[in-house]
């Protein structure tokens, strides 16, 4: 069975007029990051969710982003024997290859993923408790951070609050990594936690104790 297909019409007509109306400004750039290699300033973690663009938050330029994208922007904790292993990888050739100076978990309003653990963990959910389920084996990274929600509040906080505790979790997660720690240690590598709040455009960061406004 042969599964390729055409790329779409539109997609094709976005690409040729990328490729001759945008690539040649660009190209002494790619051609220097393939010559010299990359070398990004940071690596961010975030979801999937096709909303979430940190290269448009943050008016990127080619190169500057090492890029790592799953459910919820999560992080698990250390393991060589764990079935996490991609995120994992993508974590220690960042630190040990690339040498970036900073680690950014990239969090948002109304992610999907983090819903489906609220559901899971509340049981409402019971496809994502099947061993089947992909994306309940995921999502169960979340459950510390579930256990730390008050689950007396609106339902809409609760959410708003497990966003916030997976970022902080994903934070403490890395810091189990013994290269994260040691890059942490000497001073060259930091570690960010944000959270976007995607219909009002506005970006909180993590201070150690709440998620406050960048402004």
């Amino acid at each position: 069975m042969n599964i390729a297909s055409p790329l779409p019409p539109d997609l094709k007509l976005r690409y040729l007029d990328w490729k001759k109306n945008t690539f040649p400004g660009k190209q002494p750039t790619y051609r220097y990051l393939v010559e010299q290699g990359q070398a990004p300033l940071a690596m961010v973690i975030s979801c999937c969710d096709s909303r979430v663009q940190a290269t448009s938050i943050f008016e990127s330029d080619i190169g500057e982003f090492f890029i790592h994208r799953n459910i919820a922007n999560l992080v698990p904790p250390f393991s060589l024997s764990g079935d996490n292993l991609g995120t994992s990888a993508a974590i220690e050739y960042a630190v040990t290859a690339l040498n970036v100076s900073h680690i950014i978990i990239l969090g948002h309003s109304n992610c999907g993923g983090v819903k489906g653990c609220d559901q899971m963990c509340s049981g409402k959910a019971p496809e994502l408790e099947k061993e089947t389920s992909f994306v309940g084996r995921w999502v169960d990274l979340l459950r510390p951070a579930y256990e730390r929600v008050d689950h007396t509040k609106s339902k809409e906080d609760q959410l708003r609050a497990l966003e916030h505790e997976g970022i902080i979790m994903s934070m403490e997660n890395l810091m189990t990594f013994p290269f994260v720690q040691d890059a942490v240690r000497t001073a060259e590598l930091s570690i960010h936690g944000l959270w976007h709040d995607i219909s009002e455009g506005n970006l909180l960061f993590y201070n150690g104790e709440v998620f406050e406004p960048i402004d």
